[in-house]
């Protein structure tokens, strides 16, 4: 075995060498392969330019402090509204902008924008002076965006001791709480300390709030330039709000056609609905309710699937509705401008949280159709600013005059303008001397506000109902006029109506027991809701209390509004009684209906019964009526305790 070995071991050794050598290249060629590939096609770090730092550029919050606003822009008068339809915040507007003529610089101010404890600090502005323009709404109660202000009233006690102040507010005479939020504001500021400069001034409503306003501030500003020892400048001259940018080539989806908050908001529909964001609800049925006469009432019942839109018996339906479009076409032509003009109204205040009059960019005809309240007789606010357009001076001269305070002035602008109906576009066609730029009207004009409906069905039921009757005026309700075209087809256009629902404190009792009397003086929608919503809890073997309605109307041939379903419900006992009065029809008066005043005593003081009242229409002074009979009853009561001896009185002097 030794020869073998030493024989073949050398040969076995070589064979050996050889082998292992030929590995070792391919190993070193692969991972010298592996090595080239990492290296030349390896994923290369990114380098980051050094770019300077970019804060995070959150959506701009708004500032809160009024002082430092004012500060910024060298302002020394600030005019608060409380509004809920836009009539105050036009009157500040208007103030604001009056400021300038007499030496100072004013800014109109929505107090839920802003921090109100800061009141106290406007007295670090020299010559510094606040005015509140407060509507009251309701029973008595501060507008929405002046809820917040009236909560931090009630609660505070601020000193403000060294604020200059003054208040104009504006109501309606035949409501009992007239003016209520105005004067409460007034008192209250003067308890925390703050001096009034001028007195309380009342605008109603039921008679002429722009009378009532213009005279206030013809008083007003005089007060003013005494109390701070300025004098007025003495020019009449046109103040510009905002400048006009018409817009070439703009991408039309970035154009408003309508929308009220957010762009495209009619075409892409998100919850929650409200008065910036309308839901486009379908109108399903659209009748008219009355049987005769010249008035139109309507029954339309909205479809509301879909939208998560909560509401009681008892809330409003707000509806958005649009100008004539002759009405708009007409205004193009005399003014002789071509509609379909994009354009942007911009807010000379770069620092003013109201950067536009209403949705811009937008064209003149959606503005003037959506927007812009066109078919109301113009404030004389509106006339005063257009007077320096008319090229005949005795227009000039007539226009100047209708918007002073003078008594001749007045009975003009009450006679010519108010009593004659006349809106913008029939003063523009008895003026033809007249031609103001668009851009300058479309600044004026007011803004065309929702109208708000009763809705005449439970919220037990799905669809929602309203009424509205025509004015009777030479001009067209501009809400009734369009509403009776939203009328539901069968070629697959669905007539739609922007709505939201506006909460009320007008409610059944909390309990529907035996215990319970409801027993509402009914004019006519919301209690119909209401007597629904009873039957409803009927049905489902609910124990209500007596349903007693007292309905007046005009006559019974004409608008007995919902008659069947009424008398249906007293004959399945769903109303307990259905009394009834037609004012045209005889003597008697609604509000005179209730002669078994006994038994009305003994449901209000026995039984613990709920009145419910509404009135609508012309009844102006219905509500007052109707609360002037529970006065008679009461008071009727009262004698008979003292004619039995069980009331007596021993007064000394």
């Amino acid at each position: 075995y030794s020869d073998l070995d030493a024989s073949t071991q050398p040969e076995l050794m070589e064979g050996e060498e050889g082998l292992l050598s030929n590995l070792d290249i391919f190993l070193f060629s692969l991972i010298a392969g592996v090595i080239i590939y990492w290296l030349m096609f390896r994923k290369k770090p990114v380098t980051i330019p050094d770019f300077p730092k970019l804060e995070t550029q959150a959506p701009t919050a708004r500032e809160t402090s009024f002082i430092e606003k004012m500060k910024k822009t060298g302002k020394n008068i600030v005019v608060f509204y409380g509004s809920q339809t836009g009539t105050a915040e036009e009157f500040a507007n208007r103030l604001s902008k009056d400021a300038q003529r007499y030496g100072m610089k004013g800014m109109a101010a929505d107090p839920e924008e802003y921090d109100m404890s800061e009141l106290t600090r406007l007295k670090e502005i020299s010559n510094s002076l606040a005015i509140f323009c407060m509507a009251t709404y309701g029973e008595g109660d501060p507008t929405d965006n002046a809820q917040d202000f009236y909560d931090w009233l009630q609660e505070s006690d601020a000193d403000l001791n060294g604020l200059h102040y003054t208040v104009f507010a504006l109501g309606n005479k035949t409501y009992e709480h007239y003016n209520a939020m105005g004067k409460y504001v007034d008192k209250r500021l003067s308890e925390l300390g703050g001096s009034r400069i001028f007195d309380l001034g009342m605008g109603d409503d039921d008679g002429n709030l722009e009378e009532d306003f213009v005279s206030w501030r013809e008083q007003f500003w005089p007060a003013v330039c005494e109390h701070f020892g300025v004098e007025a400048t003495g020019e009449e001259f046109s103040i510009r709000q905002y400048e006009l940018k018409v817009h070439e080539d703009l991408n039309m989806n970035k154009v408003y056609t309508g929308e009220l908050g957010r762009l495209k908001s009619f075409e892409n529909q998100k919850p929650p609905f409200d008065a910036k964001n309308p839901f486009l609800a379908p109108v399903t049925v659209n009748r008219k309710l009355n049987k005769g006469g010249d008035r139109h009432l309507m029954h339309l019942e909205l479809d509301i699937t879909g939208s998560k839109i909560r509401y009681e018996s008892g809330d409003h339906v707000a509806v958005y509705p649009t100008n004539d479009a002759a009405i708009v076409s007409r205004l193009g032509d005399v003014l002789g401008v071509d509609l379909d003009t994009v354009i942007s109204l911009n807010n000379l205040d770069e620092e003013s949280n109201k950067k536009h009059p209403f949705p811009c960019p937008t064209t003149y005809h959606t503005a003037l159709t959506h927007y812009l309240d066109v078919t109301n007789p113009p404030r004389t606010n509106v006339l005063y600013e257009l007077a320096q357009y008319a090229t005949d001076p005795k227009d000039q001269e007539n226009m100047r005059k209708m918007a002073s305070s003078s008594p001749e002035g007045k009975a003009q602008y009450q006679s010519w303008v108010l009593d004659s109906c006349r809106n913008i576009l029939a003063i523009l066609e008895d003026m033809p001397s007249l031609r103001p730029p668009i851009d300058h009207l479309c600044e004026l004009l007011p803004r065309l506000q929702a109208r708000y409906y009763s809705i005449a069905s439970s919220s037990k039921h799905p669809l929602l109902g309203g009424t509205r009757q025509k004015t009777g005026r030479v001009n067209k309700g501009v809400a009734t006029n369009w509403l009776k075209g939203r009328v539901p087809n069968d070629n697959g256009h669905k007539a739609t109506v922007p709505m939201y629902i506006r909460k009320s404190q007008f409610r059944l009792p909390f309990k529907a027991a035996t215990d319970n009397h409801d027993r509402p003086w009914h004019r006519n929608r919301p209690l119909h809701g209401f007597i629904q919503e009873r039957a409803w809890l009927r049905e489902k073997g609910k124990e209500v209390g007596e349903t007693v309605l007292y309905f007046g109307c005009r006559h019974r041939s004409e608008d007995f509004l919902y008659q069947e379903q009424l008398e249906a419900y007293e004959e399945t006992g769903v109303l307990t009684q259905l009394s009834v009065a037609f004012s045209r029809d005889q003597e008697l008066k609604a509000s005179h209906q209730m002669n078994n005043k006994q038994a009305i005593w003994r449901q209000i003081h026995t039984d613990n019964a709920t009145y419910n009242t509404t009135s609508a229409g012309y009844a102006r002074n219905m509500a007052r009526d109707v609360q002037t009979t529970f006065y008679e009853i009461a008071t009727d009561y009262i004698k008979k305790l003292m004619t039995k001896g069980r009331y007596s009185q021993d007064v000394w002097s």
